[in-house]
């Protein structure tokens, strides 16, 4: 975490439940195969500085197929085609913006303009999803968002379905602002994400604090 991160986040690294947490997730590379590979489990804060963050998009599990998580939460690389949620993301986007639908499921060039795209747990079995909840990997996100959230700067925390609503007692609601809505997962996209139009929301939030909005083009 060679990154303005580490100095933040260092302190976790010597709590005991860290070294629970990696040996566990070395077992599990042991015994099969773990999403995404060792070198992009830290993708987002790597990608994202935390000098730049100024919006906080949470996901929960990384994808559980082949080829598809690295590191970026509902991100996938081409050619790997998007999976549903990311589908619903970009029907959104297209409602929301007018922007065309982009023929890849990269969000990489949010990520480069301060979008932290953090999952709430950064491992995961192959095929099972929900496998490396509870491990550890919570208390370190949370401290992600906690330390997001002790930016003096504006940041907008953009929080889709209940497990990510739950965060938001980490987050200092007199300085940020918050975007949630239903989770864009085809089992709930239509109960509230779909037309909820988060892309003008966050950029409005954003601008009103003096900020420059995210190009969400892709």
């Amino acid at each position: 975490m060679k990154t303005d991160w580490h100095p933040i986040l260092e302190d976790e690294l010597t709590k005991p439940y860290w070294d629970e947490l990696q040996r566990f997730v070395h077992a599990e590379r042991q015994a099969g195969t773990v999403y995404p590979p060792p070198d992009e489990v830290f993708a987002a804060l790597h990608r994202t500085s935390y000098a730049d963050t100024k919006v906080l998009i949470l996901g929960q599990d990384p994808y559980h197929g082949p080829g598809q998580a690295h590191g970026l939460c509902f991100s996938v690389r081409p050619p790997t085609p998007p999976p549903p949620s990311l589908a619903n993301i970009f029907r959104e986007l297209a409602n929301d913006l007018g922007h065309v639908q982009p023929d890849h499921g990269s969000l990489e060039s949010w990520a480069d303009q301060g979008v932290l795209l953090l999952n709430t747990s950064l491992t995961v079995r192959d095929g099972q999803a929900g496998s490396h909840q509870g491990k550890g990997w919570e208390v370190f996100t949370d401290a992600v968002i906690a330390a997001v959230s002790d930016k003096q700067e504006r940041v907008v925390f953009v929080l889709w379905g209940a497990a990510a609503r739950k965060k938001k007692t980490l987050i200092d609601l007199t300085r940020h602002s918050i975007v949630e809505s239903a989770h864009p997962s085809p089992l709930s996209a239509h109960r509230g994400f779909l037309g909820s139009s988060p892309f003008s929301q966050i950029n409005q939030a954003l601008e009103e604090a003096g900020r420059t909005g995210v190009d969400w083009s892709l």
